[in-house]
């Protein structure tokens, strides 16, 4: 048995399904990155349209 793998029925270790999960986990923080960047984008512009609208 592999350190951090576990051993299936056919013998194999299950390290491969630890890296997927870890790629899984990855790729939902950078998905996340992204969503708060634009989000936080979007609500800037908002605010600079907000601000350039109250201008007189």
């Amino acid at each position: 048995m592999s350190p951090g793998g576990t051993v299936s029925g056919d013998g194999t270790t299950g390290g491969r399904a630890t890296l997927e999960e870890k790629a899984r986990r990855r790729a939902m923080l950078v998905r996340a990155g992204i969503y708060i960047f634009a989000t936080h984008l979007f609500a800037g512009f908002v605010l600079l349209l907000f601000a350039l609208g109250d201008r007189k």
